[in-house]
Parts: C-alpha cells; structure tokens; sequence
C-alpha cells in the first residue's frame, strides 16, 4: 500500500467513495498524492509548533502556497511538492504531527463523523487558500484571514477533536472565507475597475494568439503588457473570462476573445491548436501530447514536461512559442456548448446593485417572479447537463444569475431579457459568490426581509475545494435550501449529511423539473 494513494476531496472522485490504487480520476499520480499528503502534516505541523506565536509573513505566505498547491488540477509534480515540502518542514526543528520513530500519527483514525468534520475544514481551508493566495498577488492581505490557516490546521491536527469541538471551527472556516472574499474583492476591483457588462467574441482571429486559464488576474495582467505591439492577441479560457469586465484589462485590443469552455474539456479543445496555453491557477488537466510543447504553467501550477515560468513573471517563452505556431491561417470560429457564438460578462454587484431600484420595482409589479443563482463548478462527470435544462426551463419571469466555470452548461444560451434586464447575468469567477452575497443582502434589505425570505434560490454545482469554503460561507449566513449537485461529497458521513440537511435545508438536485416545481412553491 506504500506507493498506492487514497483521496476523496473533489466531487469525481471514483465511485463517489475515493481514488485508490496508482491514480485518481483526475490523472494525479499516487506519488503525487501522496506527496501532497506530506505537504499536508507539514503544514499541521507548523501550525502546531506555531500554537501561541504569531506567524511571521513568510510563514504565512508558504502556507497559502503549501495549501493551494494541494487544491485538485494544481500541480501534478511531485518533485516541485517535495521542495515545499522541505521548505515548510525547515521552519521548525521537529514535526509535531509524527510520532515515535518519524511516523506519521493516525489523523484519520477517529470515527467517519470526525474525519468528516476534518475534511470540511481541510478542504475549505485549500479552497480559501486559493482566493487568498490571489488577494496576496495584488498585495493584499488580511493577518485575520492568514493566521486563521493556522489555527484550522490544528483542529485538524487535534487526535482528541469531537464533534463539538471541530463543529465550530467548521462554520468559522465560512466565517473567515466571507472575509477573505471581500479582501478578493477589494483588490481586484481597486486594481482593475469595477466590472462593466461586455459581449465576448468566441471567435479566434487569424495570427499568433495565447490562450490563458485559471483565474489570476495578475498574471493576465503581465501577459498584455508584455504582448502590447507583437502581434499576439490573447484569449481568456475557462475561469478568466471574466477579465474581459475589467476597465483597466479590457483597454488592451489585444484581449480578443474567449477561447473554449469549461476545464474539463481542454483535451479536446486544446488537442493540436497552433497557440500557447497560459496556465495560472488550478483547472489543468494532464495535457495531451500534441499539445504538450505549448503548454507553461506559474505561480503553484505545475506539471513534469512543461515550461514554468518563475516569479520574475517574464513570459518571454510563451510570447516566443505564439509566435513560433503562428496562430490561425484565417478566422476560426468556435461556439459554446449550446452553439452560441458570444457570451457575455461583467454583471458584477457593482452593475447588479447600480440597477437595484429598477428590480425592487420590477418584482413588486409582478414582472420578475424569481431569482435564481444556478453557480458553481463544471466538470466531465455524467449528470451535469442537468444545469443547462435547469437554466432552459426556468420561467420567462425570472432572473439567473451565475458565476464560476458552471455557466459554460448555458452561458450561450439566448435566455432574452425580462424587465429590461438579460435573463441570464454572469457575476464573474467563482470568488465573486461575494458579489452574489452582497447583492442578496442589499435586495432584503430594499424588501425588509432576511435573505431566506427572498423570491431566491440557490442551485448549486460544485468540483473541488474552493466550492466547499463558499458553501460554508453560505452555510454561515444561514441561507437555507441549497439544492446541491451532481452528487453530495463523498467526504460527508450520513450523521454529517443529515445534520446539513436538518439544519440548513440542503438537498441533492433531483431533476430540473422537480427541483423547479419545489423551488418556485
């Protein structure tokens, strides 16, 4: 069992219990799964030999690196993983995590309701990591939120833990991450602008182009500066279509379009395209072999066989291989996964609330009977289609919002307008969900209602760890009735799940049309 891996953190896991054996489903090595395990003690381990002392802001820094790196479709490089591994386990003379003779103490060892707490705060640990880690690129950061890592670790390093114990550390992790979003928010609006609604081409120019996913705006940032008058034009993908709302990124002509879908079918799509491919965040997917030579990676992503680009940030290789491909000999049109041929973005809480008089009255006219949020991650498993019936079938008088990779399922669709509003508003990346939560607050507040109150459903998708830090966070402002979906995590023990379910009304999706029969009653 030495060299065989055990991880059911994402919602594909296999069989809905956990990846085994040489690999998990999402192409991740046992070497490297286990090698983020390590990671893992070595970061409980600092955070307990840290109990009573304040990190320093090194400390906190390689703990956003060490958690984000362990977020699925991050890094598939256990070599880079050992590294940090090495650089956490420096800053203290002995992990605490391991017993006599080195080895590593039985964490999950305690009843499933125990581990299943522990994987709540784990996981919506990595997941806040991520937004955190990108505030951090911006030069944001917020000790409050950064020595909060610390303190969830020990919960989860604490062999003598109960229920009652980890149960409110679980909701502080969603206290913490509607802090840590506001910080995301604030750095990205006061970097680039409050988002305005902008149309995006799915069509690629012909010439050299490079294709960027993830969701560092940063990054995105750099590359167009450094791309200003070569000739190169830039597509965004997945994740960063949002940067094309962004006054202070959309002012470069070079930012064209929007390349593909969701993550998950970047093998199909990216599979011999004559463009480099930016990878910088998480959603990467062990790339293809055609492809392989034109994909680069920053910041925490990494995989063996790519070209990484440091920390200087200069993208030099990528422009150079744009070049090198050349790009289309002539126009290519490309559609959406309903054969739309533009999506559009930017309706950001600033837009949304800008509007909010004209939705009151809307709603009190009997012109928009319900809001629906139908947000989250994609993914390849079957049973996701569900999102895109939900979205076809949702009443002519109602408004969509959403945000996150999910979208793709329906963001081409021609849903019209109602009220003078687009039916369908896409609020942004998934750390936006802030954005959603301002926008409910302020609508209850303009009603003299609370948000549970509102004519608001929340229909939900998730794939990996930052939708767990966002569900908890919805779970710690008390929004009730989340229908969630495809399947619940199989971190969750039924005790777990039925407490979830008994408290805050959270249900699994069944089909479009029941889920909206309920939902609209």
């Amino acid at each position: 069992m030495a060299n065989e891996m055990f991880c059911f953190q994402c919602e594909q896991t296999a069989g809905g219990k956990g990846c085994t054996g040489k690999a998990g489903v999402c192409g991740k090595p046992a070497p490297v799964a286990i090698g983020q395990d390590d990671l893992t003690r070595a970061l409980i381990g600092l955070s307990i030999h840290l109990n009573g002392v304040a990190p320093t802001d090194a400390q906190r820094a390689l703990m956003l690196k060490g958690l984000f790196t362990t977020v699925t479709n991050v890094s598939f490089n256990a070599e880079t993983t050992a590294a940090l591994t090495q650089e956490v386990n420096a800053q203290f003379p002995a992990n605490p995590v391991c017993g006599e003779n080195g080895e590593p103490l039985k964490l999950w060892s305690a009843d499933e309701d125990i581990r299943s707490l522990k994987s709540l705060i784990l996981f919506g640990l990595r997941g806040m990591a991520a937004y955190a880690y990108h505030a951090l690129m911006l030069g944001y950061t917020d000790n409050a939120v950064s020595d909060f890592f610390f303190e969830g670790l020990r919960a989860v390093g604490d062999t003598g833990a109960d229920a009652q114990s980890l149960l409110p550390v679980v909701m502080k992790v969603g206290e913490i991450n509607l802090r840590c979003m506001a910080m995301l928010d604030r750095a990205n609006t006061e970097t680039y602008g409050t988002p305005v609604p902008t149309t995006v081409t799915l069509t690629v120019e012909k010439g050299p182009f490079i294709v960027v996913t993830g969701h560092d705006l940063k990054d995105m940032q750099l590359l167009l500066e450094q791309t200003e008058g070569k000739g190169i034009n830039i597509y965004t993908h997945g994740e960063m279509l949002p940067a094309h709302a962004y006054p202070a990124l959309k002012k470069y002509p070079h930012l064209k379009g929007n390349f593909g879908t969701a993550w998950q079918n970047q093998q199909k799509e990216f599979d011999g395209v004559p463009a480099a491919f930016l990878f910088t965040t998480n959603c990467l997917m062990p790339p293809k072999a055609s492809y392989l030579d034109r994909v680069f990676t920053t910041e925490v992503v990494s995989y063996p066989g790519t070209v990484h680009i440091g920390g200087d940030r200069d993208f030099t290789p990528v422009i150079e291989k744009a070049l090198e491909l050349g790009g289309y000999a002539e126009d290519h049109p490309m559609t959406g996964i309903n054969g739309g041929s533009a999506v559009t973005t930017g309706f950001g809480r600033g837009t949304v609330l800008s509007v909010a008089d004209q939705i009151v009255k809307a709603v009190k006219n009997g012109d928009i009977r319900h809001f629906f949020l139908v947000a989250g991650c994609d993914g390849a498993k079957p049973g996701r289609n569900y999102y895109t019936e939900f979205a076809e079938l949702t009443p002519k008088d109602s408004v969509i919002l959403t945000l996150a990779c999910g979208k793709y399922r329906f963001n081409d669709l021609d849903l019209g307008t109602v009220a003078g509003l687009p039916r369908l508003l896409d609020m942004g990346q998934c750390n936006d969900a802030y954005g959603a939560i301002q926008v409910a607050v302020a609508l209850a507040g303009a009603f003299g209602c609370g948000v549970n109150e509102l004519p608001l459903s929340f229909v939900l998708s998730w794939y990996e760890q930052k939708a767990v830090c966002i569900l908890l966070t919805l779970l710690h402002l008390g929004i009730r009735n989340i229908r969630l979906g495809p399947t619940l995590p199989a971190f969750l023990s039924p005790n777990i799940a039925k407490f979830l379910v008994e408290n805050f009304g959270i249900a699994p999706i069944t089909t479009p049309q029941e889920d909206l029969k309920a939902l609209l009653a």
